[in-house]
């Protein structure tokens, strides 16, 4: 987490590297599948007149998305046969997901909702399970493929590829369903995924071998620790190695700071998440029509997104992660209280213009460098494991709050809920700052004592 001395120019040329251009196209690859089993299903499904009370169902398919840490393990430890030895462990991997995705989505698309609601259910889950499985090994692989200052710019090309891949598996579907049908749909975004496919196979593998060397020393003797000396089973020891080890070497790492690190983790989004369920409900209370909401929430919204992206990306190339991290954390409250501005002023088109790109610059750059935070906590040796735990617990506590956001609107009107949402922010600035202040005092420890 050293800062950096690079210049703006020296700063912007990292996004020419090889290996951060391609994370866009992985980003594409990985974005392309969500919406085909959210939003986008649930349209067809409607289209078919499948009645709320289904379509409310299918909403569980999401839950397979919230356990990816589940899925890592075996991604981190399982070999292909035939193609990891081809490929290497995350190539390999991460082609079988794909064309697992590229498989679901064909099936997917020959079957009609009115006639075989179970097979549509079965392939929804397959295709969630193949998009949650390239995920995890996506992520392992942008952590893995470059150092940790670039991880920055990494995590922008990500978002910048993932919101592209948004839009045409949403708005973009629902245009080719609207003009051909629905099975058109979805056999051109079966399509799309050549492009994460022909990325898989350009891409070069990241050197495992060292770390692989530091995790069989580590896993063999915390084995002996767990099971004790002598014969154990096969299970039992890959449970060990696969499951038990990656958490033993997080927190044996960090220590009882290693809370702290969860605790942050868990609150840094935390007033995001809880005010963004209410944001189009209160656009729409306030006296916007969907076409404003359309046109400067979600439109314009997405430039100013990837700009936010791609700005904190360069923040943490030159400065590190640490102070930018703060900055995020209190751009994101900074947010919530302009949200709180709008509700006073009433359906002003150009507050609305400030806000929206107030929340979504500010919420691009806090998530490209909360993803490069979260990528320099993990060991390589489990890199897909250890991000996996990160990413399923930093939304968590907020998707909990946010249940309750209704309640506080309806009881005190949205300008005093966003100034909760807003408050909500505190902990992560003030965490933020310490962590940056802790760094700070690591590196002069450092210095003195070389």
């Amino acid at each position: 987490m050293q800062e950096q001395k690079l210049s703006w120019l020296q700063a912007l040329a990292t996004y020419l590297k090889p290996r951060v251009m391609a994370m866009f196209f992985l980003g594409f690859s990985s974005g392309l599948p969500y919406l085909l089993v959210f939003s986008t299903l649930s349209a067809w499904l409607r289209d078919y007149g499948a009645s709320r009370t289904v379509i409310g169902f299918f909403a569980w398919v999401g839950i397979i998305f919230s356990f990816k840490f589940i899925l890592a393990p075996i991604i981190d430890s399982v070999p292909l046969p035939l193609l990891t030895r081809w490929m290497g462990k995350r190539r390999s991997w991460m082609l079988v997901a794909q064309i697992g995705l590229v498989a679901g989505l064909l099936y997917m698309s020959q079957l009609n909702p009115q006639l075989s609601l179970l097979a549509v259910a079965m392939a929804s889950l397959w295709v969630a399970l193949c998009s949650a499985s390239q995920d995890v090994v996506i992520d392992a692989y942008r952590i893995e493929a470059v150092d940790k200052e670039l991880q920055g710019a990494m995590a922008a090309n990500y978002v910048f590829g993932y919101r592209v891949a948004v839009l045409i598996s949403g708005a973009g579907a629902l245009l080719v369903a609207d003009q051909y049908s629905w099975t058109t749909s979805y056999i051109s975004m079966a399509g799309f995924m050549a492009i994460g496919i022909i990325t898989t196979f350009l891409i070069a593998e990241p050197d495992h071998q060292k770390v692989k060397q530091q995790a069989e020393v580590f896993q063999h003797d915390w084995v002996d620790k767990v099971l004790g000396s002598g014969e154990h089973g096969p299970l039992k020891e890959w449970l060990v190695r696969a499951v038990a080890c990656p958490f033993i070497e997080f927190f044996q790492r960090n220590g009882r700071f290693s809370l702290v690190l969860l605790l942050f983790i868990s609150i840094y989004l935390l007033s995001d998440i809880v005010m963004g369920i209410m944001a189009n409900p209160f656009y729409l209370d306030l006296g916007f029509s969907k076409t404003d909401i359309a046109e400067i929430g979600k439109v314009f919204g997405f430039f100013c997104t990837i700009i936010g992206a791609y700005l904190g990306g360069l923040l943490v190339v030159k400065y590190g992660i640490l102070r930018p991290l703060v900055l995020g954390a209190i751009l994101l409250s900074v947010a919530n209280l302009l949200f709180a501005h709008l509700a006073q002023v009433g359906p002003s088109k150009a507050w609305l213009a400030v806000v929206i790109s107030a929340d979504n610059i500010s919420g691009g750059i806090s998530n490209a460098v909360f993803i490069a935070f979260m990528s320099s906590l993990t060991n390589q040796a489990y890199t897909a494991t250890q991000y996996a735990l990160f990413s399923s617990l930093m939304k968590l506590p907020g998707k909990i709050i946010a249940g309750f956001s209704g309640v506080v609107v309806d009881a005190q009107g949205y300008s005093q809920f966003f100034v909760y949402s807003a408050s909500l922010g505190v902990p992560a600035i003030l965490l933020a700052a310490y962590l940056w202040h802790r760094g700070v005092g690591e590196r002069e420890s450092e210095a003195a004592a070389g």
